[in-house]
Protein backbone atom coordinates (compact mmCIF):
# COMPACT_ATOMS: atom_id res chain seq x y z
CA UNK A 1 0.00 0.00 0.00
CA UNK A 2 1.38 3.46 -1.01
CA UNK A 3 1.83 6.00 1.22
CA UNK A 4 -0.30 8.17 -0.60
CA UNK A 5 -3.46 5.96 -0.12
CA UNK A 6 -2.28 5.54 3.77
CA UNK A 7 -2.57 9.76 4.11
CA UNK A 8 -6.07 9.72 1.98
CA UNK A 9 -7.72 7.32 4.65
CA UNK A 10 -5.99 9.15 7.64
CA UNK A 11 -7.37 12.29 6.48
CA UNK A 12 -10.89 10.50 5.83
CA UNK A 13 -11.26 9.30 9.38
CA UNK A 14 -10.05 12.80 10.33
CA UNK A 15 -12.74 14.43 8.69
CA UNK A 16 -15.42 11.62 9.37
CA UNK A 17 -14.59 12.22 13.56
CA UNK A 18 -14.48 15.93 13.35
CA UNK A 19 -18.15 15.65 11.47
CA UNK A 20 -19.02 13.19 14.15
CA UNK A 21 -18.09 15.72 16.72
CA UNK A 22 -20.33 18.44 15.09
CA UNK A 23 -23.01 16.22 14.08
CA UNK A 24 -23.01 15.29 18.49
CA UNK A 25 -22.26 19.00 19.67
CA UNK A 26 -25.07 19.95 16.63
CA UNK A 27 -27.38 17.48 18.35
CA UNK A 28 -26.48 18.68 22.12
CA UNK A 29 -26.99 22.35 21.47
CA UNK A 30 -30.81 21.34 19.65
CA UNK A 31 -31.60 19.29 22.75
CA UNK A 32 -30.71 22.02 25.65
CA UNK A 33 -32.40 24.40 23.63
CA UNK A 34 -35.26 22.27 23.31
CA UNK A 35 -34.96 21.59 27.12
CA UNK A 36 -34.88 25.40 27.74
CA UNK A 37 -38.29 26.39 25.68
CA UNK A 38 -39.63 23.68 27.54
CA UNK A 39 -38.72 24.66 30.86
CA UNK A 40 -39.84 28.04 29.98
CA UNK A 41 -43.13 26.83 28.50
CA UNK A 42 -43.78 24.97 31.63
CA UNK A 43 -42.85 28.16 33.60
CA UNK A 44 -45.29 30.24 31.87
CA UNK A 45 -48.57 28.02 31.85
CA UNK A 46 -47.43 28.07 35.35
CA UNK A 47 -47.94 31.20 35.88
CA UNK A 48 -50.77 31.73 33.78
CA UNK A 49 -52.43 29.12 35.86
CA UNK A 50 -51.56 30.83 39.26
CA UNK A 51 -52.86 34.11 37.67
CA UNK A 52 -56.02 32.81 36.74
CA UNK A 53 -56.05 31.50 40.57
CA UNK A 54 -55.30 34.93 42.13
CA UNK A 55 -57.97 36.57 40.34
CA UNK A 56 -60.25 34.41 41.56
CA UNK A 57 -59.30 34.80 44.56
CA UNK A 58 -59.51 38.24 44.41
CA UNK A 59 -62.84 38.00 43.20
CA UNK A 60 -63.64 35.71 46.20
CA UNK A 61 -62.93 37.81 48.65
CA UNK A 62 -64.60 40.95 46.88
CA UNK A 63 -67.71 38.46 47.77
CA UNK A 64 -66.89 38.13 51.10
CA UNK A 65 -66.02 41.95 52.15
CA UNK A 66 -69.72 42.52 50.07
CA UNK A 67 -71.08 40.02 52.59
CA UNK A 68 -69.60 41.79 55.57
CA UNK A 69 -70.96 45.34 54.28
CA UNK A 70 -74.21 43.77 53.89
CA UNK A 71 -74.12 42.09 57.48
CA UNK A 72 -72.82 45.66 58.96
CA UNK A 73 -75.65 47.69 57.54
CA UNK A 74 -78.21 45.28 58.98
CA UNK A 75 -76.79 45.51 62.56
CA UNK A 76 -75.85 49.62 62.24
CA UNK A 77 -76.81 52.44 59.86
CA UNK A 78 -74.15 54.55 60.48
CA UNK A 79 -70.53 53.76 59.02
CA UNK A 80 -67.68 54.66 61.04
CA UNK A 81 -63.80 54.34 61.37
CA UNK A 82 -64.43 51.79 64.54
CA UNK A 83 -66.91 49.37 62.59
CA UNK A 84 -64.62 45.98 61.17
CA UNK A 85 -64.79 46.82 57.48
CA UNK A 86 -62.51 49.34 58.56
CA UNK A 87 -59.87 47.51 59.38
CA UNK A 88 -57.36 46.25 57.38
CA UNK A 89 -58.14 42.36 56.16
CA UNK A 90 -55.45 40.56 57.39
CA UNK A 91 -53.43 38.30 55.51
CA UNK A 92 -54.66 34.75 55.23
CA UNK A 93 -52.63 31.87 53.89
CA UNK A 94 -53.85 30.28 50.58
CA UNK A 95 -52.11 27.28 48.48
CA UNK A 96 -48.63 28.26 47.48
CA UNK A 97 -49.58 31.93 48.77
CA UNK A 98 -51.40 34.80 50.69
CA UNK A 99 -54.27 37.28 50.20
CA UNK A 100 -55.34 40.60 52.57
CA UNK A 101 -56.33 43.88 51.75
CA UNK A 102 -58.48 46.53 53.02
CA UNK A 103 -61.81 48.91 52.76
CA UNK A 104 -61.78 52.33 52.38
CA UNK A 105 -65.14 54.22 52.76
CA UNK A 106 -65.10 56.45 49.62
CA UNK A 107 -67.18 58.67 50.57
CA UNK A 108 -65.00 59.95 53.16
CA UNK A 109 -63.21 62.07 50.36
CA UNK A 110 -64.06 64.72 48.18
CA UNK A 111 -66.33 63.79 44.91
CA UNK A 112 -64.35 65.30 42.57
CA UNK A 113 -67.72 65.10 40.36
CA UNK A 114 -69.76 67.16 43.31
CA UNK A 115 -67.95 69.92 41.44
CA UNK A 116 -70.50 70.04 38.47
CA UNK A 117 -74.59 70.28 38.98
CA UNK A 118 -77.38 68.31 37.00
CA UNK A 119 -76.86 70.51 34.25
CA UNK A 120 -73.42 70.09 33.59
CA UNK A 121 -72.48 73.63 34.96
CA UNK A 122 -69.71 74.20 38.28
CA UNK A 123 -71.47 74.14 41.47
CA UNK A 124 -70.36 77.12 43.24
CA UNK A 125 -70.26 75.64 46.24
CA UNK A 126 -68.64 72.69 45.58
CA UNK A 127 -66.04 74.74 43.34
CA UNK A 128 -64.88 76.21 46.37
CA UNK A 129 -64.87 73.83 49.00
CA UNK A 130 -62.40 72.21 46.73
CA UNK A 131 -60.26 75.34 46.40
CA UNK A 132 -59.65 75.19 50.02
CA UNK A 133 -59.03 71.47 50.15
CA UNK A 134 -56.01 72.26 47.90
CA UNK A 135 -55.06 74.86 50.21
CA UNK A 136 -55.36 72.59 53.08
CA UNK A 137 -52.78 70.23 51.02
CA UNK A 138 -50.81 72.92 50.39
CA UNK A 139 -51.36 73.02 46.36
CA UNK A 140 -52.35 75.64 44.22
CA UNK A 141 -55.83 76.24 44.59
CA UNK A 142 -56.03 77.70 40.79
CA UNK A 143 -57.04 73.22 40.19
CA UNK A 144 -60.44 73.50 41.38
CA UNK A 145 -61.48 76.33 38.10
CA UNK A 146 -58.94 74.09 36.05
CA UNK A 147 -61.03 70.39 36.99
CA UNK A 148 -64.52 72.18 36.94
CA UNK A 149 -63.58 73.16 33.38
CA UNK A 150 -62.36 69.83 32.64
CA UNK A 151 -65.85 68.35 33.91
CA UNK A 152 -68.38 71.10 32.60
CA UNK A 153 -70.17 70.55 29.35
CA UNK A 154 -69.30 74.03 27.72
CA UNK A 155 -66.13 75.60 26.04
CA UNK A 156 -65.94 78.80 27.97
CA UNK A 157 -62.73 78.91 30.21
CA UNK A 158 -63.55 80.01 33.65
CA UNK A 159 -61.90 83.56 34.67
CA UNK A 160 -59.04 83.72 35.60
CA UNK A 161 -57.57 80.08 36.31
CA UNK A 162 -59.82 77.85 33.51
CA UNK A 163 -58.81 75.94 30.83
CA UNK A 164 -60.74 74.83 28.01
CA UNK A 165 -59.64 73.60 24.22
CA UNK A 166 -57.68 75.84 23.85
CA UNK A 167 -55.50 75.35 26.24
CA UNK A 168 -55.31 71.72 25.74
CA UNK A 169 -55.59 71.91 21.44
CA UNK A 170 -51.91 73.38 21.91
CA UNK A 171 -50.10 70.68 23.51
CA UNK A 172 -48.12 68.27 21.92
CA UNK A 173 -50.24 65.56 21.26
CA UNK A 174 -53.15 67.96 21.14
CA UNK A 175 -56.74 66.56 23.53
CA UNK A 176 -60.13 67.86 24.74
CA UNK A 177 -61.03 68.17 28.15
CA UNK A 178 -63.43 65.16 28.85
CA UNK A 179 -66.54 67.54 29.58
CA UNK A 180 -68.19 65.30 31.75
CA UNK A 181 -68.06 63.81 34.73
CA UNK A 182 -64.92 61.52 35.38
CA UNK A 183 -64.82 57.89 35.77
CA UNK A 184 -61.20 57.59 37.57
CA UNK A 185 -59.46 60.12 39.68
CA UNK A 186 -56.67 59.16 37.30
CA UNK A 187 -58.11 61.24 34.74
CA UNK A 188 -56.93 64.09 36.65
CA UNK A 189 -53.27 63.77 35.66
CA UNK A 190 -54.25 65.16 32.51
CA UNK A 191 -55.42 68.80 33.90
CA UNK A 192 -53.81 71.62 32.58
CA UNK A 193 -50.17 71.98 34.83
CA UNK A 194 -51.25 69.08 36.60
CA UNK A 195 -47.84 66.86 37.67
CA UNK A 196 -47.26 64.05 39.71
CA UNK A 197 -46.46 65.09 42.98
CA UNK A 198 -49.07 67.42 42.85
CA UNK A 199 -51.94 64.34 41.91
CA UNK A 200 -50.25 62.03 44.70
CA UNK A 201 -50.67 64.36 47.38
CA UNK A 202 -54.62 64.72 46.00
CA UNK A 203 -55.33 61.67 45.58
CA UNK A 204 -55.93 60.40 49.21
CA UNK A 205 -58.49 62.81 49.54
CA UNK A 206 -60.87 62.90 46.60
CA UNK A 207 -62.68 59.95 45.05
CA UNK A 208 -65.16 59.97 41.45
CA UNK A 209 -68.17 58.70 42.59
CA UNK A 210 -71.46 58.49 39.75
CA UNK A 211 -73.83 61.75 40.53
CA UNK A 212 -73.47 63.98 43.83
CA UNK A 213 -72.28 62.44 46.98
CA UNK A 214 -72.82 63.61 50.67
CA UNK A 215 -69.40 63.29 52.43
CA UNK A 216 -69.29 60.88 55.41
CA UNK A 217 -67.75 63.09 58.46
CA UNK A 218 -67.10 59.89 60.37
CA UNK A 219 -64.47 58.58 58.03
CA UNK A 220 -63.63 61.83 56.50
CA UNK A 221 -60.21 62.46 55.76
CA UNK A 222 -59.17 65.87 58.06
CA UNK A 223 -57.98 67.68 55.30
CA UNK A 224 -61.80 67.48 54.06
CA UNK A 225 -62.64 68.43 57.08
CA UNK A 226 -61.08 71.66 57.48
CA UNK A 227 -61.83 72.11 54.09
CA UNK A 228 -65.97 71.99 54.83
CA UNK A 229 -66.05 75.60 56.01
CA UNK A 230 -63.25 78.39 55.65
CA UNK A 231 -63.44 78.85 59.48
CA UNK A 232 -62.75 75.79 60.24
CA UNK A 233 -59.12 75.26 62.20
CA UNK A 234 -56.74 72.58 62.70
CA UNK A 235 -57.92 72.30 66.37
CA UNK A 236 -61.51 72.28 65.36
CA UNK A 237 -60.35 69.42 62.90
CA UNK A 238 -58.83 67.75 65.55
CA UNK A 239 -61.03 68.49 68.15
CA UNK A 240 -63.78 66.61 65.80
CA UNK A 241 -61.16 63.28 65.26
CA UNK A 242 -61.15 63.25 68.76
CA UNK A 243 -64.68 62.92 69.08
CA UNK A 244 -65.49 60.46 66.54
CA UNK A 245 -62.83 57.88 67.92
CA UNK A 246 -65.72 56.52 70.19
CA UNK A 247 -67.51 55.07 67.09
CA UNK A 248 -68.60 58.06 65.28
CA UNK A 249 -70.61 61.55 66.03
CA UNK A 250 -73.70 60.83 68.35
CA UNK A 251 -75.24 63.76 65.99
CA UNK A 252 -74.06 65.11 63.33
CA UNK A 253 -76.23 67.96 63.08
CA UNK A 254 -75.57 68.94 66.83
CA UNK A 255 -71.76 68.77 66.02
CA UNK A 256 -71.14 70.36 62.99
CA UNK A 257 -73.94 72.87 62.90
CA UNK A 258 -71.99 76.18 64.71
CA UNK A 259 -68.76 74.97 62.37
CA UNK A 260 -70.57 75.15 58.73
CA UNK A 261 -72.91 77.06 56.66
CA UNK A 262 -77.12 75.23 56.64
CA UNK A 263 -76.05 74.57 52.60
CA UNK A 264 -73.29 72.40 53.82
CA UNK A 265 -75.11 70.98 56.95
CA UNK A 266 -76.95 69.32 54.16
CA UNK A 267 -74.32 67.56 52.75
CA UNK A 268 -73.19 65.62 55.38
CA UNK A 269 -73.73 62.31 56.83
CA UNK A 270 -72.85 59.88 59.06
CA UNK A 271 -73.43 56.23 56.63
CA UNK A 272 -72.11 55.46 52.84
CA UNK A 273 -73.26 53.72 49.87
CA UNK A 274 -69.49 53.82 48.23
CA UNK A 275 -66.65 51.54 49.31
CA UNK A 276 -63.53 50.65 47.93
CA UNK A 277 -61.43 47.38 48.37
CA UNK A 278 -57.81 46.91 47.56
CA UNK A 279 -57.12 42.99 47.56
CA UNK A 280 -53.57 41.85 47.01
CA UNK A 281 -52.99 37.99 46.14
CA UNK A 282 -49.32 36.53 45.76
CA UNK A 283 -49.30 33.30 44.41
CA UNK A 284 -45.82 32.03 44.00
CA UNK A 285 -43.99 34.61 42.21
CA UNK A 286 -47.37 36.12 41.02
CA UNK A 287 -48.79 38.70 42.51
CA UNK A 288 -51.67 40.99 41.53
CA UNK A 289 -53.50 43.68 42.77
CA UNK A 290 -57.71 44.56 42.15
CA UNK A 291 -59.76 47.83 43.12
CA UNK A 292 -63.18 47.07 43.56
CA UNK A 293 -65.19 50.05 44.17
CA UNK A 294 -68.97 48.56 46.08
CA UNK A 295 -72.15 50.15 46.06
CA UNK A 296 -74.40 48.79 48.83
CA UNK A 297 -77.95 49.81 48.69
CA UNK A 298 -80.42 50.95 51.00
CA UNK A 299 -81.43 47.12 51.55
CA UNK A 300 -77.94 46.20 51.82
CA UNK A 301 -77.26 44.41 48.20
CA UNK A 302 -73.46 45.40 47.41
CA UNK A 303 -72.97 45.62 43.61
CA UNK A 304 -69.18 46.00 42.14
CA UNK A 305 -69.64 48.75 39.78
CA UNK A 306 -66.07 49.38 38.84
CA UNK A 307 -63.07 46.80 38.96
CA UNK A 308 -59.48 47.38 38.01
CA UNK A 309 -56.48 44.86 38.31
CA UNK A 310 -53.36 46.94 39.32
CA UNK A 311 -54.39 50.58 38.64
CA UNK A 312 -56.93 52.63 40.09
Amino acid sequence: MSLGSKGNRARARGVAMITAMMITALASIVAVNLAWDNALDVRRTMMLLNRDQAIQVALGAESWVATILSQDLAENETDHLGEIWAMQLPGLPIDGGEVFGVIEDLQGRFNINNLIDQNGEVEQQSLQQFQRLLNVLGLDPRFAAIAGDWLDTNADASFPDGAEDGVYSALMPPYRPANQMLTSVSELAALDGMDKQTYDILAAHITALPGRTDINVNTATPAVLQALDENMTLGDVEALVSERDSGGFANVATTFSSLVTPVVLNTLTDSTHYFQLKVIVRIDTVRITMYSVLLRGPRGSVTPIVRSFGTL
